[in-house]
């Protein structure tokens, strides 16, 4: 093995943490704050704790954690009343699955805006601009499942 200088082990122990770290048997274990998931479980949708909105919905946590094959993964359900936002316009270095349950939402795809309904699923790739509003008269319910970590500079800097 060569040997190792400064920049070699700063990028390597960076890959560890972005990975999560492996123990000696295989086994994934969580960052500080991270919760490794390791088992089979439900989460029945009456029981999933609810958080208000500013823009009059609600969000619905579900699960956060890293899988045991390493990948950090965070899923939620959201409430999004007629004509709201969650948020401007943004990215972020994690991809996204959005699983619409209920309503109409477009969806802003780097400047292309996409209509999607009940059953539809949009992808925000990572590092790509996009966008969500409820466009119909009613209520929208949508599910997110974000996949992988912000970067250092993302979590100082917000989005």
């Amino acid at each position: 093995m060569k040997n190792l200088n400064r920049r070699d082990v700063f990028l390597g122990l960076s890959a560890m943490v972005a990975m999560g770290v492996v123990t000696a048997e295989g086994q994934t274990t969580a960052l500080p704050g991270g919760n490794v998931l390791s088992h089979s479980e439900t989460f029945p949708f009456e029981k999933l704790p609810v958080k208000k909105t500013a823009n009059g919905g609600a969000s619905r946590a579900v699960v956060q954690g890293v899988l045991a094959t390493g990948e950090t993964v965070e899923m939620h359900e959201t409430t999004l009343p007629p004509g709201q936002m969650p948020h401007p316009p943004h990215k972020h270095r994690h991809s996204e699955f959005m699983m619409v349950r209920e309503g109409q939402l477009e969806f802003d795809n780097d400047g292309t805006p996409e209509r999607v309904g009940p059953g539809g699923v949009i992808f925000a790739a990572s590092d790509v601009m996009h966008g969500l509003k409820n466009v119909g008269d009613v209520d929208a319910n949508y599910f997110v499942i974000a996949i992988g970590r912000e970067s250092e500079l993302q979590k100082v800097g917000g989005r």
